[in-house]
């Protein structure tokens, strides 16, 4: 487990916040009775068991790292600096363009940065933009460099199963992401990643890497297709994620009651229901975007924040939690100051 932000007699006084938001959505709405028939369930039943109506779908030619120049252009643009500014472009994703070259060197590229400037991808599913902010914010604390590009990009219905209730439901295709600097409106409080590699079975795509190599048998096989016992992840987030920021929020000394924003992953209507009760949170201090979107990946975080910057639903000096969990398992978490 690493926290970060809670002892500031040990870190550099210097301040990185967010300085700017962006998001990017595919086009294409997918209502639920789209991904419904194929999947044997009706409108109301996922409405019911999830709480989302619709989600978006990146076009045949959109690939991730399209998505991610699109929200990280946005997020240039609302933080008032051009891509020659940064020095760091970190991709969160778990569904890369292809294995290699990271996803990241595309979106640099695209969008102008600078030869030289540092570019990698992190995957902790969908926990990976909060896994990657709490690294760009490491790396300007420890060096000299300015801005950092963070971004959440995912393309999950390019590795559904269209018959798999448990999956095809629930996602949709989305980009969010944050430029830090040395000042902003979201000053960086806190933070801490855990891992839970015990639970990693829960969550996993089971071919395509070294230990099962992608072959025609394989692709005949379904290995490919993202795969998650649902019960078993509601379970984790109703005791581990739960008992987590309980912690971290005790640790950082914030009450739930002194928290004016709640922005979780977007992972299933009804399980963020669940968390904001056990957690003592309003749901109405709760940010989502799960009706509309569905569950956007890595991307959820970065996309809600930045709707509800957007929106002027976020006020100067709100106290903001943002959370995360998904596959490894996997948990993020960063307080910040609006």
């Amino acid at each position: 487990m690493i926290t970060t932000g809670i002892n500031r007699a040990a870190r550099s006084t210097s301040t990185i916040g967010i300085v700017g938001t962006g998001s990017y959505l595919p086009a294409h709405v997918v209502t639920n009775a789209e991904v419904g028939e194929p999947a044997g369930v009706t409108d109301e039943w996922i409405f019911g068991k999830t709480g989302i109506r619709n989600r978006r779908r990146a076009k045949p030619d959109e690939a991730t790292s399209d998505l991610a120049v699109i929200a990280g252009r946005a997020a240039l643009e609302s933080a008032g600096i051009s891509a020659a500014d940064l020095s760091l472009v970190i991709v969160a994703t778990s569904t890369p363009d292809s294995p290699q070259p990271p996803t990241a060197a595309i979106v640099a590229d695209e969008i102008g940065a600078r030869p030289g400037t540092a570019a990698f991808d992190v995957n902790a599913v969908c926990s990976s933009f909060l896994f990657a902010l709490t690294t760009a914010e490491g790396i300007l604390r420890g060096t000299d460099s300015e801005y950092a590009l963070v971004i959440g990009a995912d393309v999950y219905s390019r590795i559904l199963d269209p018959a798999d209730r448990r999956t095809a439901i629930l996602f949709g295709d989305g980009a969010g992401a944050v430029v830090l600097g040395r000042s902003g409106a979201g000053e960086l409080l806190a933070g801490r990643l855990a891992g839970y590699g015990a639970e990693r079975d829960l969550i996993q795509v089971p071919a395509g890497g070294s230990r099962i190599p992608p072959s025609a048998e394989t692709v005949r096989a379904g290995l490919h297709y993202f795969a998650m016992n649902g019960r078993g992840v509601r379970d984790f987030v109703a005791e581990t994620v739960t008992e987590g920021i309980r912690d971290f929020l005790v640790d950082t000394g914030v009450p739930a009651a002194d928290l004016a924003h709640f922005v979780p992953h977007q992972a299933n209507g009804r399980m963020l229901e669940d968390l904001a009760q056990r957690l003592d949170i309003p749901f109405e201090r709760t940010r989502t975007t799960f009706e509309e979107l569905g569950n956007t990946g890595a991307a959820s975080v970065p996309i809600t924040l930045d709707h509800a910057a957007r929106a002027g639903a976020v006020g100067t000096g709100d106290l903001i939690l943002l959370a995360a969990f998904g596959g490894g398992m996997a948990m993020g978490l960063t307080l910040l100051r609006w």
